[in-house]
């Protein structure tokens, strides 16, 4: 039977991103010639232009997940293009000659730690919508480029390699090949990514130079490459150190690149243009929006025109608001994916209410919303909470972690029992007072991720009382303090994350018993309550593999018959350049569904963003008709700022 239900997760960032495709005019660079492109919906990015006109191709996620649209002046409605029905990522589009390039990760690899991005492309005009997918079967492509001349496409290719683990820098390769036929690929160079033509010869691409810096680079050959039997070839270095330079895109003219920049004295990336023969930085963005952010330049066929997005802002037309909770495009039809602007979501035992915490920020607290998302209210304040779990049998009963997150095993964590009177969600307050009741000894370290037993009587969490992070089990009600506590699992290594089967038989948490001198890895464990039985769970029959223990999976959860398991997974190795996205930490951030024998591994979400922290409904079907709406039928939720990072490791401190 096919897992069904409601499914409630995290996005690191996402809900703030408010990006909108932007273009300015090169030779009069003033906000007066800045002009948006697209229309203010959900997030739109990596755009491209079709011709002169500002008519771009371009990515957004208005219909759930990433597809691509063509949007042309005047036109007030996005067309979307051609692309793969069930497809949840498509990216870096490209129209050229009216024919679509694009990459899509429909099609799943045969082992697993392989990204499923290949380029593909259709004919505009095909009324069959013939689908070609240009990678060979078995490969990964990233970031396509078209040569001038329509003739060549580059990419950034992985390869049929597995992926390495890395989440900085990917290892890919500039690869080129004929567009007439994509099987002559030839390795151009190796170490690169993100490549831009300028004519037919040259190719530019960044990747991080040996001095920590990342920076463009350039290589040129014969204009017809099958001919050519020099590769792979050196390339030469366009840009000094001192600043990262990466996404770049090449000005017709063969004489700059449009580039975006991060300087030590910048607190934002920013895009330039970078004379090649003067060796002179000339700045864009900046001069316009200094504290915004801005992304992945782009340039007209004539080179009149610059293109990037970023944050829309506050007084930009089009949406301005996060919605509480955001529908995405499940690939499992009785599956329903929710984004929750917060982390750590629970739902409370009807269902109708759901706890998380806003962020991780000091004293950021507890908050409930609705399920349809129409109001929140703030449950605590003033305090750092982490990590919820609703009482199966008290509506009004929530446990958490107040403390530190992402501390040692001594960092004082302790859980909490949260009560509350649930007839002060009826009036018009938004802030609900309760009891706080503390369940473990404060000299007992770091207590966190709580779990309540089906019946409500007993938690299961994790502790470093012991100096190692096992799992312990106490009293809801008593803590430890008069009820006792007992310990699970014992032993030194990392047991964390647990959750409690709705049939209360058995446990499943994440750990790296299996590999304890490492804590970048985790897979999914089961173990009964008391204590026995305790097993590995090995995804699609892959315990006889030699890459099984590179799993790092997190946040396991339990659906609502205990014959399934969601959970956070890097299972899909890397979707795009993460250079190219804001605040992604690390690529473990696709959710998936298993059974509890490992068979009927499916995934949930497909993009570039790090997902987690799922919560599955364990009742019945909820009533989502009205959903993210309020009841004068306006958009509910925070207002949209723009508030998010760069990635942590990208660095000037040099």
């Amino acid at each position: 039977m096919n897992p069904k239900g409601t499914i409630v997760f995290s996005t690191v960032g996402r809900p703030n991103y408010g990006f909108d495709v932007f273009s300015v005019q090169l030779n009069h660079i003033t906000a007066a010639t800045e002009h948006r492109l697209t229309d203010g919906s959900s997030i739109n990015f990596n755009a491209q232009f079709v011709d002169e006109d500002r008519s771009v191709v371009f990515v957004s996620e208005r219909s759930g997940s990433a597809r691509i649209y063509l949007t042309r002046p005047g036109l007030p409605i996005p067309e979307q293009l051609a692309s793969v029905p069930h497809s949840l990522f498509h990216d870096r589009p490209i129209l050229k000659n009216n024919r679509l390039y694009f990459v899509s990760a429909h099609e799943q690899p045969d082992r697993q730690f392989q990204s499923w991005a290949a380029l593909h492309s259709t004919e505009i005009d095909d009324k069959d919508k013939k689908i070609t997918r240009l990678t060979p079967y078995g490969a990964v492509d990233y970031s396509p480029a078209v040569s001038k001349s329509g003739k060549f496409l580059a990419v950034a290719s992985y390869g049929s390699r597995s992926w390495g683990g890395e989440f900085h820098e990917l290892n890919t390769d500039i690869v080129v090949f004929p567009e007439s036929d994509p099987k002559k690929r030839i390795l151009v160079c190796k170490k690169g990514g993100w490549p831009t033509w300028s004519c037919d010869s040259s190719i530019y691409f960044h990747r991080q130079a040996d001095d920590g810096w990342w920076s463009v680079f350039r290589v040129d050959f014969p204009e017809n490459p099958p001919e050519f039997s020099g590769f792979p070839i050196a390339p030469i270095r366009v840009t000094p150190p001192g600043l990262h330079c990466f996404t770049p895109a090449a000005l017709h003219d063969g004489k700059r690149l449009a580039v975006a920049t991060r300087r030590r004295d910048k607190n934002y990336r920013h895009i330039e243009i970078f004379d090649l023969e003067s060796k002179v930085f000339y700045p864009v963005s900046e001069l316009i929006n200094p504290n915004f952010h801005h992304y992945n330049p782009f340039v007209s066929p004539d080179s009149t025109l610059l293109g990037y997005h970023r944050f829309r802002g506050e007084s930009t037309q089009g949406e301005t608001t996060i919605p509480h909770l955001d529908p995405i495009k499940s690939p499992i039809r009785d599956i329903r994916l929710l984004r929750i602007n917060g982390n750590f979501p629970s739902f409370s035992p009807d269902g109708d209410l759901i706890a998380f915490n806003r962020d991780f920020d000091l004293n950021a607290g507890i908050k409930i919303v609705k399920s349809d998302g129409s109001k929140r209210w703030t449950l605590i304040k003033d305090r750092t909470a982490f990590y919820n779990s609703w009482s199966p049998t008290e509506k009004n009963v929530i446990y958490t972690s107040l403390g530190p997150i992402f501390e040692s095993a001594k960092t004082t964590v302790q859980i909490a029992r949260i009560t509350f009177d649930l007839g002060d969600l009826n009036g018009d307050r938004a802030e609900i007072p309760s009891d706080v009741k503390i369940l473990t000894r404060e000299d007992t370290g770091n207590n966190a991720f709580p779990s309540c037993s089906p019946d409500g009587k007993s938690i299961v969490f994790r502790s470093g009382r012991s100096g190692h992070k096992n799992l312990y089990i106490l009293d809801a009600v008593k803590g430890e303090f008069d009820g006792g506590i007992r310990q699970l699992t014992n032993g030194p290594w990392i047991d964390t994350m647990p959750n409690w089967s709705p049939k209360g038989d058995l446990i499943a948490f994440s750990s790296n018993m299996h590999k304890p001198d490492n804590p970048d890895v985790f897979s999914i464990y089961v173990i009964k309550p008391d204590g026995s039985d305790l097993r590995r769970i090995h995804l699609g029959g892959a315990e006889g593999s030699g890459e099984v223990d590179r799993e790092r999976i997190n946040h396991v959860c339990f659906s609502s018959d205990g014959e399934w398991l969601v959970f956070t997974a890097n299972l899909g190795g890397v979707t795009a350049e993460p250079v190219s996205w804001p605040n992604q930490f690390q690529p473990y951030g696709d959710l998936f569904v298993v059974t509890l024998d490992g068979s009927g591994l499916m995934r949930l979400t497909c993009n570039g963003f790090e997902n987690g922290t799922p919560a599955w409904h364990c009742g019945g079907e909820l009533d989502m008709g009205r959903l993210c709406l309020g009841f004068d039928g306006e958009v509910v939720g925070e207002k949209l700022r723009g508030q998010f990072q760069e990635p942590l490791w990208i660095s000037c401190d040099f």
